[in-house]
């Protein structure tokens, strides 16, 4: 099993998962044409994707579904409110089937399992998708951390997390005050500290890839966030008597990041 973050952040998502017989992407919130030339960076063929995975309705991970799924005949997942409450991105579609939140469902050899998170949308999902060898997880656009969301990524082998915004560069930006106050809150992403500490969390189970991802261009940095995952390293090691592969890695907003390997 594999994945490769195509792209990530406020002007476009999405996330490409292949097993050795299906390839899926997690949300297409890109152009069809850069969507379509952000696989073939990666050596994918658009042609093998056998459908797209919704996370929720806001634009920058939706205004490319259907365009690719009318385009290439793909199949679109998502809950039935996130499909309403995204109007013209996921209307006409090549077919739809929709899931409910919690429940899991199969993708040809790929079983999907989409959680709640918490995000200013319907009804927002993170996943897990599994091949029966390996696991990957899937969770961005949470304003926390929640025990669910804990329990679904612990279990993971890779992981795509969150890793928005700089506490001080947000408070000190451009941002308005209620913009700053809603990606603060519960309902917003999560800050650099959020992550941190669930990296932590997660450091003794099996989770040994985390790729950082809806980096803020401008609440964020990539020094900044290099700097934290040095330091995080660094006291990992000194507290263990074990040594653990754990590698982290950023995700772009302008290009495809590297293909990680599972199992």
């Amino acid at each position: 099993m594999r994945f490769c973050v195509l792209g990530s952040g406020s002007k476009g998502n999405c996330t490409y998962i292949a097993s050795e017989k299906t390839a899926v992407l997690i949300d297409a919130g890109f152009s069809g044409i850069e969507i379509e030339r952000r696989l073939s960076s990666i050596g994918a063929d658009i042609a093998k994707i056998s459908a797209i995975l919704v996370t929720h309705e806001h634009g920058d991970h939706v205004k490319g579904v259907s365009v690719l799924s009318r385009r290439h005949g793909i199949r679109v997942y998502a809950n039935q409110q996130s499909r309403d409450a995204a109007g013209k991105y996921l209307q006409k579609l090549h077919q739809f089937t929709p899931f409910s939140t919690g429940t899991s469902f199969q993708v040809d050899d790929l079983e999907v399992h989409p959680f709640a998170i918490s995000h200013d949308t319907v009804d927002p999902v993170g996943f897990t998708i599994s091949d029966a060898k390996a696991r990957m997880g899937y969770c961005t656009d949470t304003g926390m951390v929640s025990k669910l969301i804990q329990h679904h990524l612990s279990s993971c082998h890779g992981l795509v997390l969150e890793c928005n915004h700089d506490l001080e560069m947000l408070k000190n930006g451009h941002y308005p005050l209620h913009v700053q106050q809603r990606v603060r809150s519960k309902r917003g992403h999560l800050a650099n500290p959020q992550t941190l500490e669930f990296l932590r969390e997660l450091y003794h189970s099996g989770v040994e890839n985390v790729v950082l991802a809806h980096i803020s261009d401008s609440n964020n940095s990539s020094e900044i966030i290099r700097q934290i995952i040095a330091e995080f390293l660094h006291e990992q090691k000194g507290s263990s008597t074990q040594q653990k592969t754990f590698q982290i890695s950023l995700s772009s907003q302008e290009k495809a990041g590297e293909m990680v390997l599972l199992g």
